[in-house]
């Protein structure tokens, strides 16, 4: 799979998770070139709470693009250690 945004690869990886649809990358998949961090956080009911990245490529920035879970709830244990895609990132096999 890969992660796509400004017509660059931003994650690469032929291990991914699938949870509600979204595919949950190995962090280290993660380029971190492109990688700015936010202070964005965000609560989800079953998983935890969600922290946040920015994607900067080719000079535009995406704020909060990419979310993970440091420390998810047990139930969410299988994304411990992986990050996902919104804003227009384009999550492709």
């Amino acid at each position: 799979m890969k992660a796509i945004w400004n017509d660059t690869v931003v994650a690469e990886s032929d291990d991914t998770v699938l949870v509600e649809g979204n595919h949950y990358f190995p962090a280290e998949a993660l380029n971190q070139n492109f990688v700015s961090n936010s202070n964005h956080k965000t609560v989800c009911a079953w998983k935890g709470q969600a922290s946040y990245y920015s994607l900067l490529v080719n000079g535009e920035l995406n704020s909060d693009a990419v979310w993970y879970y440091a420390d998810p709830k047990p139930e969410a244990d299988n994304i411990r250690g992986r990050v996902a895609f919104w804003k227009g990132v384009k999550v492709v096999a």
